[in-house]
């Protein structure tokens, strides 16, 4: 395990519809989250940067994903800009020119490209056109991942034994597709993993959404999910 604050491997997906709704949540969820991941909902209602601002000021950390997918000098122009507003992490997509452009301009940002998401299985690689299996693909793009310079992926739990021992120790690996129980998830996500599941196979961090979101307490969720990440890893 790397030497990461217990407190900060889990990182709360804050999709909720504006950031007035955000600054709510957070209030809310006190001091049980730290990390915040903030997506494109967030971004396309308006006053995302500031919403970023009001969360460093709070001694927050943020995940930026909006997973950035375009010609290498554009994706290299807009890490360059997102490097200076104090974010921790930011996603990206695409082959290996544009990994290597993103990984050029980072500075202190920790720059993580997508391998598959969690919401794809075998039948939706099959329509994309990708002939190989999921393991085969996450493999592949964290290997081009850790060439180009990057960080870290991010992917499925299931996918994190093979990465520790195929890829790298080195590479940062946060795992969306948590749920805190073993059932079959009844929303979009399809490969998922607990959160003992999750560290146990070698995660740095896990992202969580709803499973805290629609809890009745959703302080009370975040505790505990936050208390058996302390039992794997100490802390």
């Amino acid at each position: 395990m790397k030497d990461i604050p217990t407190s900060e491997r889990l990182i709360f997906a804050l999709d909720v519809p504006d950031a007035t709704e955000a600054r709510r949540v957070v209030e809310q969820l006190g001091d049980s989250v730290t990390f915040y991941k903030l997506g494109m909902e967030l971004f396309m209602a308006g006053g995302y940067f500031e919403l970023m601002e009001w969360l460093i000021a709070r001694d927050k950390k943020v995940f930026v994903d909006l997973k950035f997918f375009d010609v290498p000098a554009t994706v290299a122009a807009a890490i360059r800009r997102l490097r200076e507003r104090g974010a921790t992490f930011a996603t990206i997509h695409g082959n290996q020119s544009i990994m290597e452009a993103a990984a050029a301009e980072k500075g202190d940002l920790k720059v993580l490209a997508v391998t598959v998401l969690t919401s794809l299985d075998r039948g939706d690689l099959d329509d994309l056109g990708f002939q190989c299996d999921v393991e085969q693909l996450v493999i592949s793009r964290a290997r081009r991942a850790l060439e180009a310079g990057c960080d870290g992926v991010v992917s499925s739990g299931l996918e994190v034994p093979m990465l520790r021992r195929d890829v790298s120790d080195k590479l940062f690996v946060v795992c969306p597709g948590i749920r805190p129980v073993e059932n079959r998830p009844v929303d979009d996500q399809k490969r998922v993993v607990t959160v003992d599941q999750a560290f146990r196979s070698g995660a740095d961090y896990i992202v969580v959404g709803r499973p805290i979101r629609n809890a009745p307490d959703p302080r009370a969720a975040a505790e505990s999910i936050q208390q058996t990440i302390a039992e794997v890893v100490g802390g």
